[in-house]
């Protein structure tokens, strides 16, 4: 028999159980009203390198699939033609030149050379009319990420969100600038711009080695291009891009009761051409050696994605799971795999072809699939429409450039996301408003002029017809780039790339 005083303790033990209970339900059931959020980056994957966007080379059914069932973007540009500075303002929402990432991150990968090697590349690119500063950048900050930018996995993780990048960094080295510093709860990669898929001597593995200046400096695992998990370096004897999908596919399902943002940054399909000899064989019909590896890379790719798909659905977490699918800028066309034709030009280029990437957002508990968007948008509307999907709030929404797409999406928004987007890697510029699109080239003194609603592909300069359109732009780049830093640290080389039937210079 209990006393009164007794009573009111249980009754007082018995309500506090229940609001408990409450609680914990409520918190559970926001944190699932809120999506888990992979973003899956691929590195130098040209427009058309992919069956749902024409190609008729390459079968990539996961990443069809992941178009069926979502939205595919025909006009998806990314913020640089170059790897570093695109995913600097991926990263942010911002552009990268805001705060000073204009140019390739410095892992000093061209310090990997022998001294022939280097005397090899000078000699070569003075033929070629590039220009190689080898100064290491001494005097100013270390190159990637500034301590003060903000990235999406902190924004997400204000929303208690667990978050972790898998794959390529590539965004700085420093104690700062690492992943751990910036918001993610678990890494698995290399800080690096590139490095071995397997070792050179693995007899199940097709190595391909180009004729290229940049090629030598790529075939190597070392420095910050070895395999770390979190801050521990380990070896990892697996092949780069099936490793990189089985830690996501394991990590999903650890993570698949809480709530979740996965960056999924694969080094596929950028040099070193590595791929397994078994995928290599069934492009045997593929007379051009090059083409054979890079297409079995882009398998490799599409089939580690079909492993993440399949585990989403296995956990039962697919419905409420937002994927972004994009590569950070145009396919490589001097490693001749690729051409990205008909869109003009590729990596390095502010030509559509060094701009235009693929991006596929699919996200079945609001967006109907099967849809196509025509309208430009960018990378760096990543960060905004995975902020307002977790119900979160941008740090200071002017400071952002990029805008939540989800609205545009499903309807609600019927305008433009951008009326004009912008592109500066020092003396080489582009500006897109609406349909016309006006390209500089400072150093050479180049200016073209296309309309892209009638020539898409960039092959009528009417810059000689319409030279009052040309100064409205040249004036609108102008605006643009009086709200720009100075560039952290100088390009590292200049880069001559054929475009079609002439050569043109570009910073990196």
């Amino acid at each position: 028999m209990l006393t009164f005083r007794q009573y009111i303790i249980y009754c007082k033990c018995i309500f506090i159980c229940l609001l408990l209970a409450s609680t914990a339900c409520c918190q559970k059931t926001e944190a699932k009203d809120k999506p888990n959020i992979i973003l899956i980056l691929a590195d130098d994957l040209g427009h058309n390198d992919l069956s749902t966007y024409g190609n008729k080379d390459i079968p990539t059914p996961n990443i069809d699939q992941l178009a069926s069932e979502g939205v595919r973007f025909t006009n998806g540009y990314c913020s640089s033609p170059i790897c570093s500075p695109s995913r600097a303002g991926l990263m942010t929402g911002r552009y990268q030149q805001r705060f000073g990432f204009e140019f390739q991150e410095r892992d000093d990968p061209i310090g990997k050379y022998t001294i022939w090697q280097k005397a090899a590349f000078v000699q070569r690119a003075m033929r070629e009319g590039d220009h190689v500063d080898f100064n290491k950048n001494t005097n100013g900050p270390p190159n990637g990420l500034p301590e003060q930018e903000i990235s999406i996995a902190s924004l997400l993780k204000k929303e208690r969100y667990h978050t972790a990048v898998i794959g390529k960094w590539n965004l700085g080295h420093s104690n700062y600038q690492i992943p751990s510093a910036k918001g993610f709860d678990y890494f698995y990669g290399f800080y690096s711009a590139a490095g071995l898929y397997a070792d050179k001597k693995d007899t199940s593995i097709y190595n391909k080695k180009l004729d290229d200046i940049l090629d030598p400096a790529v075939w190597y695992r070392e420095g910050n291009s070895e395999i770390r998990r979190n801050d521990s370096v380990v070896t990892e004897k697996r092949y780069l891009t099936f490793a990189f999908a089985d830690e996501a596919t394991n990590y999903i399902r650890r993570q698949k009761d809480s709530t979740f943002f996965l960056y999924l940054a694969f080094n596929a399909p950028h040099t070193p051409f590595q791929a397994p000899k078994e995928i290599v064989s069934r492009f045997s019909n593929v007379e051009d050696e090059t083409k054979r590896v890079y297409y079995a890379m882009i398998t490799a790719l599409d089939e580690a994605i079909g492993k993440v798909l399949k585990t989403l659905e296995e956990t039962g977490i697919a419905k409420n799971t937002l994927i972004i699918f994009a590569s950070d800028n145009g396919g490589a066309t001097y490693t001749l795999a690729t051409d990205n034709e008909p869109l003009k030009g590729g990596k390095m280029s502010h030509f559509d072809g060094g701009l235009k990437v693929p991006l596929i957002i699919s996200y079945p508990a609001k967006i109907n699939g099967g849809g196509i968007y025509d309208y430009p948008v960018s990378l760096l509307d990543i960060l905004p429409t995975c902020v307002s999907a977790a119900n979160g709030s941008l740090p200071n929404a002017a400071s952002i450039d990029g805008v939540d797409l989800i609205p545009y999406l499903n309807g609600a928004n019927k305008n433009r996301p951008h009326p004009t987007l912008y592109w500066r890697n020092g003396y080489s510029k582009a500006i897109r408003k609406d349909d016309l699109k006006l390209y500089v080239n400072e150093k050479e003194k180049i200016i073209f002029l296309y309309d892209l609603s009638k020539d898409p592909y960039e092959r009528e300069d009417l810059s000689n017809m319409q030279p009052e359109k040309v100064k409205e732009l040249e004036n609108e780049l102008k605006k643009w780039e009086q709200h720009l830093a100075q560039p952290l640290w100088k390009s590292r080389f200049q880069y001559k790339l054929k475009v079609r039937d002439r050569k043109f210079i570009f910073p990196t």
